[in-house]
């Protein structure tokens, strides 16, 4: 076991948008959940996903192994997957 690492990476392979700013999430090892991303929005890049028009654009980035917007906002794969319930 790696003491460095605090979280396993695990990779988004799936989101669907739910309502307001939840997602369900699929992930590579099968975890399936929804993450309420209300509280996470915040500073410059974050700015426009308030809009929930916007933050419906969500999509799965497969090179970074999580999920992004068109104007570059990503969330870390590791912060989702603990967020999931």
């Amino acid at each position: 076991m790696n003491h460095y690492r605090k979280y396993e990476l695990h990779d988004v392979t799936a989101v669907e948008y739910i309502d307001g700013y939840r997602l369900r999430l699929t992930f590579d090892d099968g975890k399936v959940g929804v993450v309420d991303l209300t509280t996470s929005l915040w500073g410059p890049v974050f700015e426009p996903l308030l809009d929930v028009e916007y933050f419906k654009l969500v999509k799965v980035d497969k090179e970074l192994g999580t999920i992004c917007w068109p104007n570059g906002a990503d969330l870390a794969p590791e912060v989702l997957y603990e967020k999931v319930r």
